[in-house]
């Protein structure tokens, strides 16, 4: 089943709610490990000169490992026996890049054994791959520490890219997290793809008496038609998330007001007259935008997780 290469949302139910991390901080390694953020930028440098989807990956699989037990790097877990890892479960199957986080791990092991947690290594991948975007940097705080327990049945949870703006705010809500955090995140979707599964709903079928989303701008949807058929067989069809997927820009937002947005999550922002207006604040402004995320992901990404030190970032001890 195609799935989203794209940022997503985890929609808790059955399992605990990660609350944020109270010792975390800015210079949390200074002295343990203090060419960490060197050493993790030029790891993530290094994979974006080879492959130009490596920014969107990392930035996916950080929020996927933060909405799922907290930012604890279970995302990061293998398979194994009959235990099959969140990594496993059917939304994350298309995600990739978990190279990057170990090449970061091997020389840090090197210089300070036992010292950085993995997941404070992708929480810090993903911040610079926004950076090396084109996107805002920020202070990182950091002191996560690294979960034990990572199933694919918990990866359910995540929600579908049909959600509605209550199931989103519902979310977010559980979390911590507020309508100015989901609207802000969602423009994560600046950069990445999606597959034809995830936005079919859209232009096929839409409902009984039109094939068709209608606040979708025409010509957008007869190219994403031409490119997805109703019963399409091509494995990697799809559509970049915007205009400039490769780019950290507001573009999403613009689009979004255009009627040119991919899934029915994206178009949701536009059904409540506070997240309209949000949209229409960052469609206007690229440095609002960059503002609010940064706040949103520092707070996102500050979600408890684990308790010890990783030594590999895909196997517990």
């Amino acid at each position: 089943m195609a799935v989203v290469v794209a940022l997503a949302f985890v929609f808790l139910v059955m399992f605990p709610v990660p609350s944020p991390v109270r010792a975390l901080s800015s210079n949390y390694y200074d002295h343990t490990c203090p060419h960490l953020e060197s050493v993790v930028a030029s790891a993530v440098k290094k994979a974006m000169s080879n492959d130009k989807t490596v920014p969107a990956a990392l930035l996916r699989m950080h929020f996927h490992d933060c909405f799922i037990r907290g930012c604890d790097a279970s995302v990061l877990l293998n398979s194994k026996g009959k235990n099959k890892a969140e990594k496993d479960g059917p939304p994350n199957i298309s995600l990739h890049a978990f190279y990057v986080i170990d090449e970061a791990k091997k020389a840090l092991e090197t210089s300070c054994p036992g010292v950085v947690s993995c997941a404070d290594i992708l929480a810090l991948a993903a911040r610079d791959a926004v950076f090396l975007s084109g996107g805002p940097t920020w202070d990182v705080p950091k002191g996560r520490k690294d979960g034990r327990i990572s199933l694919a049945t918990e990866t359910r949870q995540l929600p579908a890219p049909t959600f509605n703006i209550s199931q989103l705010q519902q979310n977010f809500a559980q979390r911590g997290l507020t309508i100015e955090d989901l609207v802000a995140l969602s423009g994560g979707h600046t950069l990445g793809f999606s597959h034809c599964s995830s936005f079919q709903n859209r232009i096929h079928k839409f409902n009984a008496t039109v094939d068709v989303d209608p606040t979708m701008q025409p010509s957008f949807a007869a190219k994403l038609r031409s490119v997805c058929p109703a019963h399409n067989k091509a494995k990697n069809a799809g559509s970049p998330l915007d205009s400039s997927n490769l780019v950290f820009d507001n573009a999403y937002y613009k689009l979004l007001l255009q009627g040119k947005s991919i899934f029915s999550s994206d178009q949701a922002l536009l059904t409540t007259p506070k997240t309209k207006a949000l949209v229409s604040k960052f469609a206007s402004s690229q440095e609002a935008f960059e503002k609010a995320f940064v706040t949103s992901m520092i707070k996102m990404s500050s979600l408890s997780g684990g308790q010890e030190i990783r030594l590999d970032c895909r196997v517990v001890r």
